[in-house]
């Protein structure tokens, strides 16, 4: 409460009773300039404190080195996309003698970009493994021969050397098979250096990568006879999200906030390719990993056609029963798995947000 009083009142008091009035203001707090308290509004009073999410520690698993194949899962850990979610990711490094299959066997990593045929085979392995979101819509691999070589056909890779990634052997083998061509493997590793100095007649390479960086070597495109898997009868899919069983079972929650926030991390890269670059040229220099933004432009292009990215703000997660089963199936009849495991354990979705 104020209390005021004006200033000829105040004099004309006897001296005694001013002190007494003056004490008993400054006893109860009354001050000519006291602000009123105010009320709260209907607003501050309805709104609720947002109540942000535990933070889970996470680690992933890609299949190669850092470049824009991986754009969506680097951006979404920049640009805060897990961190919304609850999430601190930790992309574990590729390492060319660390194999897949032992870290997600041994749960050193909680999710793992797979190939379908890959994961197929790990699972033949005995590691119970789940696909909880299907990216990849069709297969970027290929064959690469010089025209120089003679190759024109594939008959003509009978009896010829290919260079063939080591622990992506089972899609060349099943063409090969299919094809009744005698074909020597020579396992190679991330260069194309064996291919461009002669060592092998063909090479194995993906669409979005090698054959980019092949033709950026010195090779015309003329010079060059091409083999796309998926022409030939073999649309083996490619990227999915997949994690132990055992993980999906005790923590759904982490697993629908991981493939959201890398879903929003994906959609922004395709959206905004320039600043996905700029995040991937840098965590590239941080692993040493030479990188060229030319390159990383034609392979986040290539991602975009593969994942069938259309514009707007979604992309399809979803693995058809036909897709599953062609491919297990195949390999199954080529004898490189023994049995073929139901779809509905296999796949697992988990719901966009």
């Amino acid at each position: 409460m104020s209390v005021k009083y004006s200033k000829r009142f105040l004099t004309s008091l006897p001296l005694e009773l001013f002190i007494f009035i003056a004490l008993a203001i400054a006893i109860n707090g009354c001050d000519v300039n006291e602000k009123k308290e105010v009320a709260p509004t209907l607003q501050s009073r309805d709104k609720k404190p947002e109540i942000a999410k535990k933070i889970r520690t996470v680690t992933l698993l890609p299949y190669w080195v850092t470049s824009a194949q991986f754009a969506g899962y680097y951006v979404a850990e920049k640009m805060g996309f897990y961190k919304k979610h609850g999430i601190k990711l930790n992309i574990i490094p590729y390492q060319p003698f660390i194999t897949q299959t032992d870290l997600i066997t041994e749960g050193k990593t909680d999710f793992a970009v797979l190939w379908l045929v890959n994961a197929l085979e790990l699972i033949a392995s005995g590691t119970d493994i789940v696909n909880i979101a299907q990216l990849s819509s069709r297969s970027s691999l290929m064959l690469i021969a010089k025209k120089k070589s003679g190759i024109k056909t594939l008959k003509d890779l009978n009896g010829k050397r290919a260079g063939i990634w080591n622990g992506f052997e089972l899609q060349p083998k099943v063409l090969f098979n299919h094809y009744n061509l005698n074909v020597k493997i020579v396992p190679i590793g991330s260069t194309n250096n064996l291919f461009l100095m002669n060592g092998v007649d063909v090479i194995n390479a993906s669409w979005f990568d090698e054959y980019h960086s092949i033709i950026n070597s010195g090779i015309n495109p003329d010079e060059l006879t091409t083999f796309y898997f998926a022409d030939y009868g073999l649309n083996f899919l490619e990227d999915g999200i997949y994690c132990l069983s055992d993980k999906l079972r005790k923590e759904p929650d982490l697993c629908s906030d991981f493939i959201n926030a890398t879903l929003e991390g994906w959609i922004y890269a395709f959206n905004n390719p320039e600043k996905a670059i700029d995040i991937i040229v840098n965590y590239a220099k941080k692993t040493n990993q030479p990188v060229n933004r030319v390159h990383q432009r034609w392979m986040l292009d290539r991602y975009k056609d593969l994942y069938n990215f259309k514009g707007g703000t979604d992309i399809n997660t979803s693995l058809s029963k036909k897709d599953y089963l062609f491919v297990a199936n195949t390999l199954k009849d080529c004898r490189l798995i023994k049995q073929v495991l139901s779809f509905d354990h296999f796949y697992q979705p988990i719901r966009k947000h």
